[in-house]
């Protein structure tokens, strides 16, 4: 999703809930993932792999210049022959640990086998974030949740994960302040909004 939708998306949401808590939501992973410099693994439920959240914070990583906000996408199911970025299963998020952030993304309850590698996770220190239906379970896992109910009539999880992203890659504390002129500036965010970034997905 472009910045011209998420910005159509936020003028549409104005006013409700949803704009403040996926700020929140997507300042927690960002600063989960910058004091420690681990990895973003990023998980779903069996039925469900978040490919197009996957996408848009490798996008998002690439257009604000933080790239641990790229993620690892961790699949229940893999092929032989997948390329790698493609082929890591479950078994990683075993090996997660402490500066490490496991965001479980799942529109139904995980279920217990994924509930317990989470559990794993946490326990070896690494930061568990929850966007999903509301799971109990999941919840009492995570360090930050966002639950988006099924039955929402204002809004669906694919566009949570759209607000999160584009949240999470904007809201970054200021480096230091250079004396670049006006026309360096603006010469530079032409650059920036008309360059593709590069896409692995």
């Amino acid at each position: 999703m472009d910045a011209v939708r998420v910005a159509l998306l936020r003028e549409v949401l104005a006013g409700t809930e949803w704009l403040e808590a996926t700020r929140r939501f997507a300042g927690s992973l960002r600063t989960s993932l910058a004091p420690h410099g681990g990895g973003l693994l990023l998980v779903g439920g069996e039925a469900y792999e978040p490919w197009h959240l996957a996408a848009h914070l490798d996008d998002e990583a690439a257009w604000s210049g933080l790239p641990e906000l790229s993620p690892t996408l961790v699949r229940h199911r893999v092929r032989a022959g997948e390329p790698p970025h493609l082929a890591v299963g479950l078994g990683r998020l075993e090996a997660a640990g402490r500066g490490e952030t496991l965001l479980v993304v799942a529109p139904d309850p995980p279920g217990g086998p994924l509930l317990e590698r989470v559990h794993g996770a946490r326990r070896a220190g690494a930061t568990v974030l929850a966007l999903d239906g509301g799971d109990r379970d999941l919840h009492a896992l995570a360090h930050e949740a966002l639950a988006v109910p099924a039955d929402s009539d204002e809004i669906e999880l694919d566009t949570v994960q759209h607000l999160v992203s584009a949240a999470a890659g904007e809201n970054r504390v200021p480096g230091p302040r250079t004396h670049r002129s006006f026309r360096d500036r603006v010469t530079r965010l032409a650059e920036h909004l008309t360059s593709p970034p590069p896409t692995r997905w």
